[in-house]
């Protein structure tokens, strides 16, 4: 049996307030009226009205919704528990990590950027920290915008967090500004950076000191590419083995992933006038020297797309030969993939060039599979490129230039070939199957000056190239046989099967035509073969052209391989 029953009235004064209890009767009509007041008054944006029935055995209010008026509520993001309390970065060293860093590198990108510098040289360098310091609103604004993604993830106010980071920066600007004072990083004019390096192993700051030592050796070098040639420098004079050597070369390594992290950056470095797609292109030439100079050697075509890397990229490509900088090896094979699976284009305003350093970049980076990238993470990238190549903004820009409508079909054909993956594959061959069975492909092939054989024959030659293609077999088949038809309407406008036949020419002779034909080597598969096939029977039943091949057994020899394609032979 039900308890009492009585009725509460919630509101909410604003879209993202929580409900809120206004008032509770006993009587339904009551309720009902104060709500839709408050409602229509403006005291609230939103109201409801619950019928609240007491359980006797349990003691619990059952409610029940009977009214629910105004702004829909809005759901707030779930916030996410992390697994230790307080902000990420806690000391001034957490600043140091690789993923403060690269969160540093882009909160202040446009500053760092019109420095000449990166997140690891504003860590090292006193200078550029006081500089920063001085400006004042590039570092508060780099602090909001690390604090407030930071607050709505972890529930932490804002406010405490923009506090917590504004009181860390000030103290690793003061930190490094002592260091500065202090003259803790030793300058490379009157010692090498192999005595630096020896004086400071076993020290416990050693990593700090020695990235300011690095940090400083670039200050006053402009450009990436000089840049790039001053740490191959230090590279050249670092000690040669041993904890030492680590420690220069560790701090390097750094800087370079840095330094070409940056898009304009890499276009300093491998040549400003390359495209994007020359510039990976160059990239991975830079990585794997070895294996795109054995590539290059056997395709000349290749050497041309590939541009040659020289003076730093190349000094810096031996050692990454030498399998030294592994992370920067991994950055770069990383950052070349997040490229191809963007939607920049590769060579933007030159369609048909994109397909050529695609190709060219999909051999060069699978002889690279396995050293730096899985043949997987390989396949995956050119999986997500070849979404952008079979777009009808892509397309139309690929054969735009196309004379004709046979060389538009040949240009499909090719873009069937070069895409991968099996959706991007049937949309390739949705745009050729298109393009095949059109009418105006149709008028065109049958009104072209050109002969019926050279008709026939490239007929012939893009079926060959669609076979070869890669498509579905039900892909390839609706394409083949389009192309079959066209061909069997020109074979019939200009009867050159039965030209063929009474041509005035020995009967081997007519017969090697006619076989060439059926085996689709001269012309098409589908009714021109057939024809073909079928008259090349009637000259074989006939008791002259018998006699002709009985006294001649070379030319059967020469016509045997015909004649076993087209089914007249064992």
């Amino acid at each position: 049996m039900a308890g009492p029953v009585h009725y509460e009235v919630y509101i909410r004064k604003t879209p993202p307030a929580s409900w809120s209890l206004a008032m509770a009767t006993e009587e339904r009509k009551k309720a009902v009226e104060v709500a839709e007041d408050m409602l229509r008054d403006g005291q609230a944006c939103a109201v409801r009205v619950t019928k609240e029935t007491l359980d006797p055995d349990t003691m619990e209010f059952a409610s029940v919704v009977v009214l629910n008026r105004g702004a829909p509520e809005i759901k707030r993001k779930a916030v996410v528990q992390s697994d230790r309390a307080g902000p990420t970065c806690r000391a001034p060293q957490d600043l140091y990590a690789p993923h403060a860093r690269e969160l540093i590198g882009r909160v202040l990108e446009d500053w760092l950027s019109r420095q000449g510098a990166t997140a690891f040289e504003l860590l090292h360098r006193p200078d550029l920290a006081e500089r920063l310091e001085a400006s004042g609103v590039e570092l508060q604004h780099a602090i909001q915008k690390v604090a407030v993604p930071e607050a709505q993830g972890t529930g932490q106010p804002v406010h405490d967090l923009v506090r917590h980071y504004l009181r860390l920066a000030e103290q690793a600007i003061e930190r490094l500004l002592q260091a500065g004072r202090r003259d803790q990083f030793p300058g490379l004019a009157e010692r090498s950076i192999a005595d630096v390096a020896h004086r400071l192993s076993g020290a416990p700051d050693r990593a700090f000191v020695m990235g300011g030592v690095v940090a400083g050796a670039l200050k006053g070098v402009k450009g990436a590419r000089a840049r790039l040639d001053r740490l191959m420098d230090l590279c050249d004079r670092a000690p040669h083995e041993g904890p030492p050597r680590a420690l220069v070369m560790v701090p390097i390594e750094q800087l370079l992933c840095e330094l070409f992290a940056g898009r304009s950056s890499l276009a300093q470095i491998v040549g400003p006038a390359l495209d994007q797609g020359s510039s990976l292109a160059a990239v991975v030439r830079m990585v794997a020297p070895r294996e795109i100079g054995a590539l290059t050697a056997h395709d000349p075509r290749l050497a041309v797309l590939v541009p040659p890397v020289e003076g730093g990229p190349a000094r810096l490509g031996e050692r990454l030969a030498a399998g030294e900088f592994p992370l920067l090896s991994a950055s770069l094979a990383r950052m070349v993939v997040r490229e191809l699976m963007s939607q920049r284009r590769l060579r933007p305003g030159d369609a048909e060039g994109e397909i050529d350093i695609l190709r060219a970049l999909a051999m060069t980076l699978t002889a690279t599979a396995g050293r730096l990238l899985t043949l997987e993470e390989v396949q995956t990238a050119f999986v997500e490129r070849s979404k952008s190549l079979v777009t009808a903004d892509f397309v139309a820009a690929y054969v735009q230039g196309c004379p004709t409508i046979l060389c538009e079909a040949e240009r499909l054909t090719r873009l069937c070939e070069n895409v991968t993956g099996g959706g991007n594959k049937r949309s390739a061959a949705r745009w050729l199957d298109a393009c095949v069975t059109s009418l105006r492909f149709e008028t065109e092939m049958r009104a072209s000056g050109q002969t019926p054989g050279q008709k026939l024959s490239a007929l012939s030659g893009l079926q060959r190239a669609v076979g070869n293609a890669g498509l579905s077999e039900r892909d390839r088949d609706a394409v083949v046989d389009a192309l079959g038809v066209v061909g069997g309407a020109v074979e019939a406008d200009a009867r050159l099967t039965a030209q063929i036949v009474r041509a005035p020419v020995p009967a081997p002779q007519k017969l090697a035509a006619l076989l060439r034909l059926a085996a689709g080597e001269t012309g098409p598969t589908g009714p021109v073969a057939d024809r073909a096939r079928a008259e090349a029977v009637k000259l074989f039943r006939a008791p002259e052209v018998r006699a002709a091949l009985s006294s001649a057994p070379e030319t059967v020899q020469v016509l045997r391989p015909l004649m076993q394609a087209v089914g007249l032979a064992a």
